[in-house]
């Protein structure tokens, strides 16, 4: 059995072997398999970043009043809790999907935020949507006209977010409560709400850009505006937080956060 003299004398000639090889090796391409070497070390740290910060969370937007509460009771445990009342601070959790609870395997818990929609809380959404895996905007379907404009309004800020534009952030518009024969249809609020963000647009624009310095505009320029042009995706669905018919929105969940 070797000593450890013999074997570091044998290291060292393993050494200086490689050395004189390195030295056999034109500069031009012992730099360009060191830049290779460097690139694919640092390309697979940033594949392994990227998996391991990749999203899972859903924040949930809306008006107060939209049902975006029960909605996320129903996502949680499948309980409306009797139409919880409106919001003051974010409802925050994360947790399996209640549908998914019985499936085998381990499906991937997802974090939810419940926004609140009355209007001086609203500036606590900046704080999770950098993080967004996926924005619902929760719509009164039931009591949609009289609340379409501030609904359009709330949707034109989301929209035009620079967290939301620069990453894509898909967007899926709920219409809640249609469980309700005097709900209008998905197609009905899709449309009242891209007229009203048509006009918000116009109005936007004709503002100094030193107003609206952290948005970006939407829509094509002379033509009338619909959410296929949107940086980001945007669909819109139906549901019911009372009855827990949330079919789309666990879909729309899963799409952008796999189990």
């Amino acid at each position: 059995m070797a000593s450890l003299e013999e074997w570091k004398i044998q290291l060292e000639q393993w050494w200086n072997q490689a050395l004189q090889y390195i030295h056999q090796i034109p500069q031009d391409q012992l730099y360009a398999a060191l830049g290779v070497l460097i690139f694919t070390f640092l390309f697979l740290i940033l594949v392994r970043l990227f998996k391991r910060t990749k999203s899972n969370t859903i924040v949930l937007s809306g008006l107060g009043g939209s049902g975006k509460t029960v909605l996320f009771y129903q996502l949680r445990d499948g309980s409306s809790h009797q139409g919880t009342v409106t919001s003051m601070e974010p409802n925050e959790g994360t947790f399996v999907l209640h549908s998914e609870k019985a499936k085998n395997g381990k499906p991937k818990p997802v974090h939810v935020v419940d926004v609140p929609g009355h209007s001086r809380l609203r500036p606590k959404l900046d704080e999770f949507l950098p993080e967004a895996a996926g924005i619902v905007f929760v719509v009164d379907a039931l009591e949609f006209l009289p609340n379409c404009r501030a609904a359009s309004e709330y949707l034109y800020e989301v929209l035009t977010k620079a967290s939301v534009v620069k990453k894509k952030i898909p967007v899926l518009i709920v219409c809640n409560k249609t469980d309700k024969v005097t709900a209008h249809t998905k197609e009905f609020i899709r449309k009242q709400m891209e007229k009203e963000i048509d006009k918000l647009r116009a109005s936007r624009t004709a503002v100094s850009e030193a107003d609206i310095a952290n948005e970006f505009t939407l829509g094509v320029p002379g033509e009338a505006f619909s959410f296929t042009q949107c940086h980001n995706k945007v669909t819109v669905a139906e549901a019911s937080g009372l009855t827990g018919e949330i079919s789309q929105v666990e879909q729309f969940i899963r799409e952008h956060v796999r189990p």
